[in-house]
């Protein structure tokens, strides 16, 4: 399915031919990635877990992100509210907006099943960008505090600063009504 496409920008569902192109194109760019977490995209959507998403720029593979109508798992998780999950722009296509209409079409996908979304972002600096692009977007902490491996991080417990450690954020949206 195409949810957006302009002269420059497609925005698309997730194919079979997707998880093999992105694992590559990580692993390329010193990332720790593989086809595994974009297989279980694909399987998660034909469950209707899932809506992944892809961007491409002029033909290209560009990013992807995932919308979970009714995640059971985080911040809000069992509330009825939808999660962004594991959103990336590969590095070459950064800094070209494609991050910015991606996440613009998951907050629209997100509006058609709740008045909140919300999102995990990862603490350390390879996620700055992200967190603020995500304070810009007008997402705010959930007040829960630092959570590791999916819990609640204790306070003055230990944990390792990698992609487990997140803070959750939320944004209210604007209501689809349809």
């Amino acid at each position: 399915m195409i949810y957006y496409q302009d002269e420059k920008y497609l925005i698309r569902t997730m194919n079979e031919s997707d998880p093999a192109v992105f694992a590559e194109e990580e692993t390329a760019q010193g990332w720790h990635s593989s086809e595994n977490k974009f297989n279980m995209r694909l399987k998660d959507m034909s469950e209707g877990k899932c809506i992944p998403l892809v961007a491409e720029i002029c033909g290209e593979r560009a990013g992807y992100i995932n919308v979970y109508p009714d995640c059971k798992w985080g911040a809000f998780g069992g509330k009825g509210y939808p999660e962004i999950v594991d959103f990336a722009v590969l590095e070459k296509f950064r800094r070209q907006g494609v991050g910015s209409k991606l996440m613009d079409i998951a907050e629209q996908i997100a509006a058609e099943y709740a008045g909140t979304v919300y999102l995990g972002v990862g603490l350390h600096s390879g996620y700055g960008s992200a967190q603020r692009m995500y304070v810009k977007r007008g997402y705010i902490p959930d007040g829960s505090g630092v959570w590791y491996a999916d819990k609640i991080c204790p306070q003055y417990a230990d944990c390792t600063n990698d992609d487990e450690l997140n803070l959750y954020l939320s944004k209210k949206l604007m209501r689809n009504k349809t």
